[in-house]
């Protein structure tokens, strides 16, 4: 299981509010931001852009994991996610966070920065598919 330091989730966390700052959401006014904490240390943030075109939307938390990975990142320890009313990341997102890690730690808080929930990947989504499903050990 990963531990966070009380440093780490307090920096995730404000990550994650200064990011949902950024939000573009035009059409939902539901603004999120992530920040997802690499194990080399660093923190990628991402905000959620919407689109006339519905489908071309793209969630915070995968514009998170976009950045970090673009960056050469692969390993991940923890993601912040803050919403208005601490919303849980959406299944699209939780799956692209299970290619990289299941025992992800997700902090969940408020626009306020109050922790709602913290959890796990795996809890959040059980049984997930992943490569070993396609054949492939990617270890």
């Amino acid at each position: 299981m990963i531990t966070l330091s009380l440093d780490e989730k307090e920096r995730l966390i404000a990550a994650a509010l200064q990011a949902r700052r950024w939000a573009y959401a035009p059409y939902s006014q539901y603004a999120v931001g992530a920040a997802l904490l690499t194990d080399s240390g660093k923190i990628y943030d991402g905000a959620n852009v919407e689109n006339a075109v519905y489908s071309a939307t793209i969630c915070a938390e995968r514009v998170a994991v976009t950045k970090a990975v673009s960056e050469g990142e692969r390993s991940f320890r923890a993601i912040a996610v803050a919403t208005v009313n601490g919303g849980s990341p959406c299944g699209e997102c939780r799956q692209v966070l299970s290619e990289f890690s299941r025992q992800l730690v997700v902090l969940i808080v408020g626009e306020d920065g109050r922790m709602i929930r913290e959890t796990t990947l795996a809890d959040l989504l059980p049984q997930a598919f992943g490569p070993a499903d396609l054949g492939k050990d990617l270890s």
